[in-house]
């Protein structure tokens, strides 16, 4: 070998280096910045309309309730919320088409704010959350969530596999469990008889049993999906609320609606129905990470103003957040946070 050889490989190496390395990982994005990017749908159209030197005119607030009705908002509630940016126009004396921006923004945290309450699990021992919602909409994903977020304030959690119906419920709930580290009760069940159908009731009944025996801070009830026009499964879930009440008198203590964001109205329907069925409490919108435009917040707010307890953005263990009202506004219309 010749004696320059060592020197040659070596500048060779130092040279091509670059193609070994590993490139680099972007940073992941911050919570605000995924919400941001969920909701970019609607926060474009309005930077489009909403254009700085703009005149504010009739055909501007015409294309601006478009855009809001567009965006999920609904009839009801864009109107009230023009109705309040016209006011705004009137008593600041407004003439830029770009001030329209802050003053929805004001507009909408007004009526947004009233729904931003969170959790307050210390008042019982243990806390009852029990979850409804219409199939797809992510209660057993959520749960998951939710017991990861109440961990990490230190409070014990213990999952109650309601929905007995949906073969893979109770899989995907002792799954979440592993994930969590936390216990899960189920139904056990002979393969003779499989899983579908079985009581409901009975099984959060012992999980609530359970978690009084062994001091648990929070129990988190999972319930089959079912569409609100099913009648027969609405009443089943009613059984399942007044059983929770037998072994504790005052639970369930939260009743927690799971809506997907992407549904649009009609998550406001939904919102009407469980309450009526159910009383619900609270609710968690999910999915506000896909094509979901968000203005029904406004439109239950307006209609329905029931707590918005969690918004989620994404799948993983630590993407369901309390809903900050502010947080919300500001990354709907692309304003800085």
């Amino acid at each position: 070998m010749p004696a320059h050889y060592p020197i040659f490989q070596t500048e060779y190496a130092r040279m091509f280096s670059f193609l070994k390395k590993t490139p680099a990982t972007p940073a992941p994005k911050s919570w605000l910045a995924r919400l941001a990017d969920g909701l970019a749908r609607t926060g474009g159209q309005l930077s489009a309309l909403l254009v700085p030197g703009g005149k504010i005119d009739d055909e501007l607030y015409e294309e601006l309730e478009t855009v809001l009705i567009g965006a999920d908002v609904g009839m009801d509630a864009a109107r009230r919320l023009l109705a309040d940016v016209r006011l705004q126009v009137k008593e600041q004396r407004l003439s830029d088409a770009g001030q329209l921006r802050q003053a929805l923004a004001q507009a909408l945290l007004k009526l947004l704010a009233p729904l931003a309450q969170p959790l307050q699990t210390e008042r019982h021992q243990p806390f009852v959350i029990m979850l409804c919602g219409v199939n797809g909409a992510g209660k057993t994903t959520s749960i998951g969530k939710l017991a990861r977020h109440f961990q990490n304030q230190g409070k014990s959690v213990l999952l109650a596999a309601g929905d007995t119906f949906r073969a893979a419920a109770r899989e995907q709930l002792i799954e979440w469990g592993k994930r969590n580290d936390v216990t899960v009760i189920a139904q056990q069940t002979c393969p003779e008889q499989g899983r579908r159908g079985g009581d409901a009731a009975a099984v959060i009944f012992d999980a609530v049993q359970a978690a009084q025996a062994r001091g648990i801070d929070i129990v988190l009830a999972d319930t089959a999906g079912r569409l609100t026009t099913q009648a027969h499964l609405m009443e089943e879930i009613k059984k399942v609320k007044r059983v929770i009440a037998k072994v504790m008198p005052d639970a369930p203590h939260e009743i927690l609606l799971v809506l997907d964001a992407n549904t649009g109205q009609n998550a406001l329907s939904q919102v009407k129905a469980f309450d009526a069925a159910l009383g619900v409490t609270g609710l968690v919108l999910t999915k506000l990470d896909g094509t979901a435009k968000g203005g029904v917040i406004a439109a239950i707010a307006g209609a329905q103003p029931i707590p918005v307890r969690f918004i989620g953005v994404g799948e993983g263990l630590d993407d369901l957040k309390p809903f900050v009202a502010e947080e919300f506004v500001s990354a709907l219309l692309g304003l800085e946070a």
